[in-house]
């Protein structure tokens, strides 16, 4: 995957940087696994797993973390 298509974390809105936090969770795993068969396959395994969801979770709390530093949404 050599496309750009992350040429900024600033973003307009809160909701936007949070949509963002998720694009690049998502992103993140098509990186690490880019078969997408070996995706499909897993995902029943991780869609009913509350460790697995709770994981997912705070890997797009951490994608927003850092939106919104690059933002400074915590000062306006």
């Amino acid at each position: 995957m050599a496309d750009t298509w992350l040429t900024s974390l600033i973003t307009e809105t809160p909701q936007q940087g949070f949509e963002l936090a998720i694009t690049l969770s998502r992103r993140g795993v098509k990186y690490t696994q880019p078969d997408g068969d070996v995706l499909h396959k897993l995902r029943p395994e991780y869609a009913e797993s509350a460790d697995g969801l709770t994981a997912a979770s705070q890997v797009v709390a951490i994608n927003f973390q850092t939106v919104a530093a690059a933002n400074n949404y915590w000062r306006k």
